[in-house]
Protein backbone atom coordinates (compact mmCIF):
# COMPACT_ATOMS: atom_id res chain seq x y z
CA UNK A 1 0.00 0.00 0.00
CA UNK A 2 2.67 2.51 1.06
CA UNK A 3 6.38 2.61 1.81
CA UNK A 4 7.50 3.51 5.32
CA UNK A 5 11.05 4.62 6.02
CA UNK A 6 12.66 3.17 9.14
CA UNK A 7 15.69 5.23 10.20
CA UNK A 8 18.03 3.47 12.62
CA UNK A 9 21.32 4.35 14.25
CA UNK A 10 24.48 2.90 12.78
CA UNK A 11 26.24 2.84 16.16
CA UNK A 12 26.71 -0.18 18.40
CA UNK A 13 27.83 1.86 21.43
CA UNK A 14 26.98 4.95 23.47
CA UNK A 15 29.83 7.00 24.95
CA UNK A 16 29.33 7.63 28.66
CA UNK A 17 30.55 10.59 30.68
CA UNK A 18 33.74 8.78 31.71
CA UNK A 19 34.60 8.04 28.08
CA UNK A 20 33.73 4.35 28.18
CA UNK A 21 31.60 2.81 25.45
CA UNK A 22 28.34 1.27 26.63
CA UNK A 23 27.32 -1.52 24.21
CA UNK A 24 23.96 -0.74 22.62
CA UNK A 25 22.14 -0.53 19.29
CA UNK A 26 18.43 -0.46 18.46
CA UNK A 27 15.91 -1.76 21.00
CA UNK A 28 14.39 -4.98 19.66
CA UNK A 29 10.74 -4.38 20.61
CA UNK A 30 10.81 -0.86 19.18
CA UNK A 31 11.75 -2.24 15.75
CA UNK A 32 9.86 -5.55 15.85
CA UNK A 33 6.44 -4.32 17.02
CA UNK A 34 6.16 -1.45 14.49
CA UNK A 35 7.53 -3.64 11.69
CA UNK A 36 4.84 -6.20 12.39
CA UNK A 37 2.11 -3.55 12.60
CA UNK A 38 3.15 -1.89 9.35
CA UNK A 39 3.55 -5.09 7.34
CA UNK A 40 0.33 -6.67 8.62
CA UNK A 41 -1.38 -3.50 7.39
CA UNK A 42 0.14 -4.13 3.97
CA UNK A 43 2.88 -1.52 4.00
CA UNK A 44 6.47 -1.96 2.84
CA UNK A 45 9.28 -1.07 5.24
CA UNK A 46 12.63 0.28 4.02
CA UNK A 47 15.54 0.65 6.46
CA UNK A 48 18.09 3.46 6.27
CA UNK A 49 21.15 4.08 8.45
CA UNK A 50 24.09 6.50 8.30
CA UNK A 51 26.44 5.08 5.71
CA UNK A 52 24.17 2.10 5.06
CA UNK A 53 25.65 0.31 8.08
CA UNK A 54 23.77 -2.83 9.14
CA UNK A 55 22.21 -1.83 12.49
CA UNK A 56 23.01 -3.69 15.69
CA UNK A 57 20.35 -4.96 18.05
CA UNK A 58 20.97 -4.08 21.70
CA UNK A 59 21.52 -7.45 23.34
CA UNK A 60 19.94 -6.16 26.55
CA UNK A 61 16.66 -5.81 24.63
CA UNK A 62 16.62 -9.57 24.03
CA UNK A 63 16.73 -10.47 27.73
CA UNK A 64 13.77 -12.39 29.17
CA UNK A 65 13.19 -9.82 31.90
CA UNK A 66 12.35 -7.07 29.40
CA UNK A 67 10.23 -9.29 27.15
CA UNK A 68 7.92 -10.96 29.64
CA UNK A 69 9.91 -14.19 29.71
CA UNK A 70 11.38 -16.67 27.25
CA UNK A 71 8.25 -16.77 25.09
CA UNK A 72 8.44 -13.02 24.62
CA UNK A 73 12.07 -13.26 23.59
CA UNK A 74 11.17 -15.90 21.02
CA UNK A 75 8.40 -13.71 19.61
CA UNK A 76 10.65 -10.66 19.27
CA UNK A 77 13.52 -12.71 17.83
CA UNK A 78 11.17 -14.25 15.26
CA UNK A 79 9.93 -10.82 14.21
CA UNK A 80 13.48 -9.55 13.78
CA UNK A 81 14.32 -12.61 11.70
CA UNK A 82 11.44 -11.76 9.36
CA UNK A 83 12.55 -8.12 9.22
CA UNK A 84 14.99 -8.80 6.39
CA UNK A 85 15.36 -5.10 5.51
CA UNK A 86 17.41 -4.72 8.70
CA UNK A 87 20.17 -6.69 7.00
CA UNK A 88 20.16 -4.61 3.81
CA UNK A 89 19.79 -0.94 4.77
CA UNK A 90 20.17 1.92 2.34
CA UNK A 91 22.41 4.88 3.04
CA UNK A 92 20.55 7.65 4.84
CA UNK A 93 22.20 10.12 2.46
CA UNK A 94 20.42 8.45 -0.49
CA UNK A 95 16.91 8.78 0.95
CA UNK A 96 14.34 10.70 -1.11
CA UNK A 97 11.49 11.61 1.22
CA UNK A 98 9.11 11.74 -1.76
CA UNK A 99 9.35 7.94 -2.00
CA UNK A 100 7.78 7.39 1.43
CA UNK A 101 4.37 7.88 3.01
CA UNK A 102 5.73 7.99 6.58
CA UNK A 103 8.98 8.03 8.55
CA UNK A 104 9.71 6.11 11.75
CA UNK A 105 12.65 6.26 14.19
CA UNK A 106 12.96 3.50 16.83
CA UNK A 107 15.15 3.90 19.89
CA UNK A 108 17.79 2.17 21.92
CA UNK A 109 20.60 4.34 23.28
CA UNK A 110 22.47 4.27 19.94
CA UNK A 111 20.72 7.34 18.43
CA UNK A 112 22.24 9.40 21.25
CA UNK A 113 25.65 8.56 19.79
CA UNK A 114 25.19 9.31 16.09
CA UNK A 115 21.72 10.51 15.04
CA UNK A 116 21.72 13.24 17.69
CA UNK A 117 24.48 14.98 15.72
CA UNK A 118 23.72 13.77 12.18
CA UNK A 119 22.87 16.69 9.92
CA UNK A 120 21.49 14.47 7.16
CA UNK A 121 19.04 12.90 9.59
CA UNK A 122 18.21 16.32 11.00
CA UNK A 123 17.37 17.64 7.54
CA UNK A 124 15.20 14.59 6.85
CA UNK A 125 13.30 15.07 10.10
CA UNK A 126 12.70 18.73 9.31
CA UNK A 127 11.48 17.89 5.82
CA UNK A 128 9.25 15.11 7.12
CA UNK A 129 7.71 17.40 9.71
CA UNK A 130 7.11 20.14 7.13
CA UNK A 131 5.68 17.67 4.60
CA UNK A 132 2.74 16.73 6.79
CA UNK A 133 3.56 13.04 6.42
CA UNK A 134 3.26 10.97 9.61
CA UNK A 135 6.52 11.08 11.55
CA UNK A 136 6.87 8.53 14.35
CA UNK A 137 9.68 8.57 16.92
CA UNK A 138 9.93 6.43 20.05
CA UNK A 139 11.95 6.15 23.30
CA UNK A 140 15.55 7.32 22.64
CA UNK A 141 14.76 7.86 18.95
CA UNK A 142 13.87 11.51 19.69
CA UNK A 143 17.58 12.11 20.28
CA UNK A 144 17.67 12.52 16.51
CA UNK A 145 15.48 15.61 16.86
CA UNK A 146 18.46 17.41 18.39
CA UNK A 147 20.13 17.52 14.96
CA UNK A 148 17.17 19.22 13.27
CA UNK A 149 17.58 22.96 12.86
CA UNK A 150 16.00 25.83 10.95
CA UNK A 151 18.27 28.30 9.10
CA UNK A 152 17.82 30.73 11.99
CA UNK A 153 19.13 28.15 14.46
CA UNK A 154 15.78 27.27 16.04
CA UNK A 155 14.37 23.77 16.31
CA UNK A 156 11.51 22.85 13.96
CA UNK A 157 10.07 20.88 16.89
CA UNK A 158 9.91 23.86 19.25
CA UNK A 159 6.37 24.22 20.58
CA UNK A 160 5.36 20.67 19.66
CA UNK A 161 3.89 18.34 22.27
CA UNK A 162 6.00 15.20 22.43
CA UNK A 163 7.41 12.55 24.69
CA UNK A 164 10.54 10.39 24.91
CA UNK A 165 12.47 8.27 27.40
CA UNK A 166 12.33 10.23 30.63
CA UNK A 167 14.92 11.20 33.21
CA UNK A 168 13.04 9.03 35.71
CA UNK A 169 13.27 5.99 33.45
CA UNK A 170 16.96 6.61 32.73
CA UNK A 171 17.57 6.83 36.47
CA UNK A 172 15.64 3.63 37.15
CA UNK A 173 17.57 1.90 34.35
CA UNK A 174 20.77 2.80 36.20
CA UNK A 175 22.36 4.96 33.51
CA UNK A 176 21.37 8.54 34.34
CA UNK A 177 24.37 9.20 36.56
CA UNK A 178 26.70 7.79 33.90
CA UNK A 179 25.34 9.79 30.96
CA UNK A 180 26.93 12.89 29.46
CA UNK A 181 23.43 14.30 28.99
CA UNK A 182 19.85 13.22 29.47
CA UNK A 183 17.39 13.12 26.59
CA UNK A 184 14.47 14.74 28.38
CA UNK A 185 16.64 17.67 29.45
CA UNK A 186 17.95 18.26 25.94
CA UNK A 187 14.51 18.07 24.36
CA UNK A 188 13.08 20.53 26.87
CA UNK A 189 15.98 22.78 25.96
CA UNK A 190 14.73 22.83 22.36
CA UNK A 191 11.51 24.43 23.53
CA UNK A 192 9.23 21.40 23.16
CA UNK A 193 6.20 20.74 25.34
CA UNK A 194 7.44 17.52 26.96
CA UNK A 195 4.65 15.21 28.14
CA UNK A 196 5.95 12.75 30.76
CA UNK A 197 3.86 9.69 31.54
CA UNK A 198 4.26 7.03 34.23
CA UNK A 199 7.60 5.20 34.05
CA UNK A 200 7.60 2.20 31.71
CA UNK A 201 3.87 2.52 30.92
CA UNK A 202 2.66 3.15 27.36
CA UNK A 203 2.47 6.87 26.56
CA UNK A 204 1.81 8.12 23.03
CA UNK A 205 1.61 11.82 22.23
CA UNK A 206 0.27 13.09 18.91
CA UNK A 207 0.67 16.69 17.79
CA UNK A 208 -0.22 17.41 14.18
CA UNK A 209 1.80 14.91 12.10
CA UNK A 210 4.31 14.16 14.90
CA UNK A 211 3.74 10.87 16.74
CA UNK A 212 6.00 10.11 19.71
CA UNK A 213 6.21 7.29 22.24
CA UNK A 214 7.89 7.39 25.64
CA UNK A 215 9.43 3.94 26.02
CA UNK A 216 9.51 0.39 24.61
CA UNK A 217 5.96 -0.30 25.82
CA UNK A 218 4.81 2.65 23.70
CA UNK A 219 6.14 1.28 20.41
CA UNK A 220 3.17 -0.96 19.53
CA UNK A 221 0.47 1.64 20.35
CA UNK A 222 2.49 4.29 18.53
CA UNK A 223 2.69 2.08 15.46
CA UNK A 224 -1.06 1.50 15.65
CA UNK A 225 -1.61 5.26 15.54
CA UNK A 226 0.63 5.57 12.48
CA UNK A 227 -1.24 2.77 10.72
CA UNK A 228 -4.50 4.63 11.38
CA UNK A 229 -2.97 7.82 10.00
CA UNK A 230 -2.05 6.00 6.78
CA UNK A 231 -5.43 4.34 6.30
Amino acid sequence: MAKILFVLSGSDYWTLADGTRHPTGFWAEEAAAPFEAFTVAGHEVVVATPGGVVPTVDQASLAPEVNGGADGVATVASALEQFTALRAPIDLADVDLADYAAVFYPGGHAPMEDLAVNATSGALLTAALDSGKPLGVVCHGPAALLAAERPDGTSPFAGYRLTAFTNTEETQAGLADKATWLLQDRLVGLGVDFREGAPWAPNVVVDRNLYTGQNPASSAPLAAELVKALS
